[in-house]
């Protein structure tokens, strides 16, 4: 099944693409390596999910966040190449959680983008990753993931 009717089968649909908030563009392709900036949990301009792990969000709802996160940076790889039949893996996740001092349970959190990966690609989808807690993100986003795909050559 292709990545797109997956994320159909998982009553999931691809949001617009997130323009860059800043001097950056969304992706940058070199080879067959697409370097996806980080994308926060914003859906049609309105933040979903703003403040802390541990103060205003708990990890059930930062998962959620970071889930957000992964379609948009989907919906910018599709803007990118024009299918996300292209996408050969994803290689590397970098999750960055906005938390309070001391937690120490961000991968919980990051779990919410790779296991929508892993759902929608497969074993393709399974990655290298980081998973970092931080005290402030843009806008007050709970969760900003980037990523690193190969595409089919």
């Amino acid at each position: 099944m292709n990545p797109e009717a997956k994320l159909a089968e998982l009553g999931l649909t691809l949001p617009n693409p997130p323009a860059a908030a800043g001097s950056y563009v969304p992706t940058v392709r070199t080879g067959n390596l697409l370097y996806c900036a980080g994308t926060i949990c914003m859906v049609n301009g309105q933040m979903t999910h703003v403040g802390q792990v541990g103060k205003e969000q708990t990890v059930a709802t930062a998962a959620k966040a970071a889930e957000i996160c992964a379609l948009n940076t989907l919906a910018n790889i599709k803007a990118a190449v024009g299918s996300l039949d292209k996408v050969a893996r994803i290689v590397f996740v970098t999750g960055f959680v906005n938390a309070v001092d001391g937690f120490t349970d961000s991968p919980a959190v990051i779990n919410g983008a790779s296991d929508l990966f892993v759902k929608v690609f497969g074993e393709a989808g399974k990655h290298a990753r980081a998973a970092v807690a931080t005290n402030g993100l843009p806008k007050g986003t709970t969760v900003e993931v980037q990523v690193v795909a190969e595409l089919k050559a």
